[in-house]
C-alpha cells in the first residue's frame, strides 16, 4: 500500500484542487498545525518536506522529474558561477590587449553551458509532452507521400506542473548566466523555491529573486496574515465553485457535441467557457496567494483584471502575467537584442522611420513568443492556431496604431472618453472569446466548424427549457452565476481604482467584517456547484 493510499484513502489526486475536501480539511490543516508547533528553525524544512509530500501524493514516483530538475538547476548554476569567477580572476591578471579575447572565450563557454541546460530541460519537456504530437504529424505526412512508414506513437506519463517548474528552473539558470542573481549553493533552498506546493500545480511562475529567500526565511504565522489569507482563499473558492464549476456542464456539452447546436448556442458556450476559464484559473490563483499570505510570503500576481483591457496586447499583460513576463524576458528580448535583429532594425529605421523601423524585428520576436505560447499550452494544432491568432492581432494592433491615433485626432475622439474605452473593452473581450473558442475546441477543424456556425447560423430558435435541461443549467443557475459575476465585477472595479477591498473591509468593525465573510461562506455553501449530479472539476490550467 502506498503512503497516498494509507493517508488519504487513495485520493491523492484530489489534492490538485485547492478547493477539494481532501485539501481544505485534511492536507492544509495538517500542514498548518505541524508548521505552527515545530521550532522556527525547522519550519523551512517542514515546508520543503510538505511540498515534496504534496507532489508525491499527486504524481507518485514522477516526483523524480522534479528532483532531477532541481539537481540540474543547482549544478548548472554552480558551473556558471565557477566560470564567471575564473573569468574575473584571469581578467585581473591579464594584459589589457588580451582581455577582450579572454572575455569572448569565457562568454562562449558559458553560452554552451546555458545551451546544454536549456536542451536538457526543454528536451525533457519536448519528449514527454510533444513527441506523440510530432510523431502523429510525421505519420500523416508519410501517409500523404505514400512512403509506407508508420512510426510508433510514444506515450509518456507526465508529472503535474512540469510546464511550470521547467520554466521556473530555466529562469534561475538564465538569471545566473546574466548576472541578475548569484548561484545558490544551498540545494535545499533551491528545492523549496521550485517545489513550493501551492504554486506547483498552476503557478505563478516565480523568479528566484521573488520568492526563494522569503520561503527559506519563513516566519511563524501571524493572525493578520492568517485572516487575510483565508479571505483570499474564500474569494477564490467562490469564483471556482459557484461560477466555474456551475458552467462546466454547459461548456462540456456544447463543445463535445458542437454539430448539434446552432450558432447562438455555440456563442453562449464560447462566452461561458471564457468566463469559466478565468474564474477557474484566477480562483485557483487566489487560493495560491491566500496560502502564501498565511505564511507571510508575497508572490507575484498572475492576473490584473484582464477584462478591463482595451487592446489584446494589454489583455496579455494582465492575464497569466508571470508566463507573459517569462516569454518577454527570455524569448522576446533575446531575439530583438540579437545582433542580426539590431542590424535589421537599424536598416529598417532608415527606410520606414522610427516607429515602423523596429516592426520587422518585433514581428519575428512576437512570432517566436506566440509560437512558444501556443505550444506551451498543449501539443495540438488548435493550440498553435491560438498562438498565431494572438500574434496576428497584436502585430496588427501595432501596425494600425498610428492610423487609429490620427483618425481619433481628426475626429476629436478622446482616448480617455468612457464610451470609447468601453467600446475598446467590448471589442477586446469579443476577440478574446473567439480565441478561447479555438483554444477549447476539440481540434482545429472543430474550432473552424464552431466559428463558422457561430457566424453563419447565429440564432437562438432552439433555446428553451428542454435545451437548458440538456445543457445542465436552468434559469436559476444563470441567475446565480450572474449574481456572482456582478460581485466579482464590483470588487474588480474597486481594485482597478487602486483601492484594496480587503483593506477597506479590515478597517470596519468586527461585526461588519465577520458579517461580510460569513455571508460569502454561506453563499458558497448554498450555491456552490457540488453534490449529486455534479462531477468535481480539476483545475483547468493544471493540464497545461
Amino acid at each position: 500500500m502506498t503512503l497516498s493510499a494509507l493517508l488519504l484513502g487513495g485520493r491523492g489526486g484530489d489534492l490538485t484542487s485547492f478547493f477539494s475536501l481532501v485539501f481544505l480539511f485534511m492536507f492544509l490543516p495538517a500542514f498548518l498545525i505541524i508548521f505552527s508547533i515545530i521550532p522556527n528553525k525547522g519550519k523551512k524544512y517542514w515546508l520543503l518536506a510538505a511540498s515534496y509530500l504534496f507532489f508525491w501524493f499527486v504524481s507518485g514516483t514522477l516526483v523524480a522529474y522534479l528532483f532531477l530538475s532541481t539537481l540540474s538547476m543547482h549544478y548548472f548554476g554552480m558551473w556558471l558561477e565557477k566560470s564567471q569567477t575564473e573569468l574575473k580572476e584571469e581578467l585581473s591578471g591579464a594584459p589589457r590587449e588580451n582581455k577582450k579575447t579572454i572575455k569572448k572565450q569565457y562568454i562562449r563557454y558559458q553560452r554552451w553551458i546555458v545551451f546544454l541546460a536549456v536542451m536538457i530541460h526543454i528536451g525533457m519537456l519536448l519528449i514527454l509532452k510533444y513527441s506523440g504530437f510530432f510523431t502523429k504529424n510525421l505519420n500523416s505526412l508519410f501517409s500523404y507521400l505514400d512512403l509506407g512508414i508508420d512510426l510508433a506513437v510514444p506515450e509518456y506519463l507526465m508529472p503535474i506542473g512540469i510546464s511550470f517548474f521547467t520554466l521556473q528552473a530555466l529562469s534561475y539558470i538564465l538569471d545566473v548566466y546574466q548576472g541578475i542573481i548569484k548561484a545558490d549553493h544551498n540545494l535545499f533552498r533551491l528545492a523549496l523555491f521550485i517545489s513550493f506546493f501551492p504554486q506547483i500545480v498552476e503557478g505563478p511562475i516565480c523568479r528566484y529573486s521573488q520568492t526563494a529567500e522569503a520561503l527559506w526565511e519563513v516566519q511563524p504565522i501571524r493572525a493578520r496574515n492568517f485572516y487575510f489569507g483565508l479571505q483570499r482563499i474564500l474569494f477564490g473558492m467562490m469564483k471556482k465553485v459557484v461560477i466555474a464549476d456551475r458552467l462546466n456542464k454547459l461548456v462540456t456539452e456544447v463543445f463535445l457535441n458542437f454539430t448539434e447546436y446552432e450558432g447562438g448556442i455555440i456563442a453562449i458556450a464560447a462566452v461561458c467557457y471564457t468566463v469559466q476559464l478565468y474564474m477557474d484559473f484566477s480562483g485557483t490563483m487566489d487560493a495560491v496567494m491566500g496560502i502564501a499570505d498565511i505564511l507571510g510570503i508575497r508572490m507575484p500576481e498572475n492576473f490584473a483584471r484582464p477584462f478591463f483591457s482595451k487592446t489584446i496586447s494589454e489583455f496579455w499583460k494582465r492575464w497569466h502575467i508571470t508566463l507573459g513576463t517569462w516569454f518577454k524576458d527570455y524569448v522576446f528580448y533575446p531575439v530583438t537584442m540579437a545582433s542580426s535583429m539590431k542590424n535589421l532594425t537599424s536598416s529598417a529605421r532608415k527606410r520606414f522611420g522610427s516607429y515602423y523601423g523596429p516592426i520587422p524585428a518585433i514581428s519575428i520576436a512576437l512570432f517566436c513568443v506566440w509560437a512558444c505560447n501556443g505550444l506551451w499550452h498543449g501539443s495540438a494544432w488548435h493550440y498553435v492556431f491560438f498562438g498565431m491568432y494572438h500574434f496576428i492581432l497584436i502585430l496588427a494592433g501595432k501596425l494600425i496604431y498610428p492610423a487609429v491615433r490620427s483618425f481619433n485626432e481628426k475626429c476629436h475622439i478622446r482616448p480617455e472618453w468612457f464610451g470609447y474605452r468601453l467600446l475598446q473593452m467590448v471589442r477586446t473581450a469579443v476577440l478574446v472569446v473567439i480565441g478561447e473558442l479555438f483554444f477549447r475546441a476539440d481540434g482545429l477543424l472543430a474550432g473552424f466548424y464552431m466559428f463558422r456556425t457561430m457566424i453563419l447560423q447565429f440564432t437562438f430558435t432552439s433555446l428553451d427549457n428542454t435545451l437548458l435541461k440538456k445543457l445542465g443549467m436552468d434559469r436559476f443557475d444563470f441567475l446565480i452565476v450572474g449574481l456572482a459575476l456582478i460581485l466579482v465585477w464590483i470588487i474588480s472595479m474597486v481594485n482597478e481604482k487602486g483601492i484594496s477591498v480587503r483593506e477597506v473591509i479590515d478597517r470596519q468593525t468586527i461585526v461588519i467584517r465577520w458579517t461580510v465573510w460569513l455571508a460569502m461562506l454561506l453563499f458558497i455553501i448554498v450555491f456552490g456547484a457540488y453534490g449529486l449530479g455534479y462531477i468535481p472539476v480539476d483545475p483547468m490550467y493544471a493540464q497545461f
